[in-house]
């Protein structure tokens, strides 16, 4: 993982930046068993493309790493008896805007119950004893989403990374299958 000091990574970069490819290849040399986290909806028959993706990163996988697919980050953290690789927020982040109902209702309804699940995330993410590797996606770069789906889900999931990002010992920004480590200048 290059830096022996360094215990938790954030991978962040654009779709198809080589994000989860990356993050993979930090995990792979560690040891323990290795828990890998899978946060996206399993495909239905109608989007092959989603299958596609999903069966890509699956044939990455050296078949001694156990897939766990949750939304529930917080209880992985805790149990997990090895390294983990979430992968990735993004994806987490759309599947419990989905549980809690939150795209047709107002944010105000549904945001307590988020920040609480993701307390929860934040916390077992600081008092995580092992490795943790996660990939999520950038949002925002270009023009505000027109749709309010696409701003709660950029302006969330901007919480999100920034708050995943404050608390982590390495940020990675993936461009164009390169990685570029952010230095912190807060200290």
């Amino acid at each position: 993982m290059g830096d022996p000091a360094a215990r938790t990574f954030l991978i962040t970069g654009g779709v198809r930046s080589g994000k989860s490819w990356y993050a993979e290849q930090l995990v792979a040399g560690l040891t323990g068993p290795v828990s890998y986290v899978a946060t996206g909806p399993q495909p239905g028959p109608d989007d092959p493309e989603w299958s596609a993706r999903i069966a890509e990163h699956r044939s990455r996988r050296p078949a001694d790493w156990s897939t766990v697919e949750t939304l529930d980050l917080a209880t992985t953290l805790v149990n997990a008896p090895g390294p983990v690789l979430i992968d990735c927020f993004g994806t987490w982040l759309t599947a419990v805007i989905d549980e809690l109902d939150g795209w047709d209702r107002p944010v105000l309804q549904w945001k307590p119950d988020f920040d609480l699940r993701f307390a929860r995330v934040l916390t077992a993410w600081r008092s995580s004893s092992r490795p943790i590797v996660a990939v999520s996606n950038e949002v925002g770069w270009g023009v505000v989403p027109a749709y309010r789906s696409g701003r709660v889900f950029a302006d969330l999931l901007g919480e999100v990374n920034r708050s995943i990002a404050d608390v982590s010992d390495r940020l990675v920004l993936m461009v164009a299958g390169r990685p570029l480590v952010i230095p912190d200048e807060r200290q």
